[in-house]
């Protein structure tokens, strides 16, 4: 008696299983991507001036949505948020006001909590021009200005001038185009 037994693969082609093979590797990288880019990342690509010369049109940055896992965002943090006209548009600034604080711009020179002393603006292409404010920054939100400040669009300038913290998706981390300038940000 000569028994065949038939294996399961019998009657696939090595082409099919190749072929299967392939789209479980394709959906198990995808699967991972999605992953690491809504729960540990951000791909922020930079469509404006508003942030010249630290992050200029068309670079490419990583935004690290765990940095404030542990603590709050800080003074000077550059970060990816919703923009709060529009949530579904995401932004790019630095925080300059924390919550409590105000904030007031006196010919271009930013001041906290009635400070004497302007904050740093060294990261400023050129000099910043204006009087805005004050801003009473409040509880869980925060105030952001653009490094090109005569050209941002900013708190200074939404109808829902602070962002709350809920909103604050990431801390800019590295920029990664163009390769000339890769990088940590900030």
């Amino acid at each position: 008696m000569n028994q065949q037994t038939s294996s399961p693969r019998e009657g696939t082609s090595a082409f099919e299983r190749g072929i299967t093979a392939y789209i479980i590797t394709l959906a198990v990288i995808v699967a991972a991507l999605l992953i690491i880019n809504h729960v540990f990342l951000i791909n922020a690509r930079i469509p404006s001036s508003s942030m010249e010369n630290t992050i200029m049109i068309g670079d490419r940055v990583i935004g690290n949505r765990l940095a404030y896992t542990s603590h709050d965002p800080e003074r000077y943090d550059i970060v990816i948020f919703r923009y709060p006209d529009d949530r579904r548009t995401y932004f790019i600034k630095r925080i300059i006001g924390l919550p409590g604080e105000t904030v007031r711009i006196k010919d271009g020179k930013v001041y906290i909590d009635d400070s004497s002393t302007p904050l740093d603006d060294s990261f400023c292409p050129e000099t910043p021009t204006g009087d805005f404010g004050p801003y009473t920054v409040p509880a869980g939100h925060y105030f952001m200005l653009g490094d090109n400040r005569n050209h941002s669009n900013d708190s200074r300038y939404w109808v829902h001038s602070f962002v709350p913290r809920d909103d604050i998706l990431a801390k800019a981390a590295v920029r990664y185009w163009p390769l000339t300038k890769a990088g940590p940000v900030g």
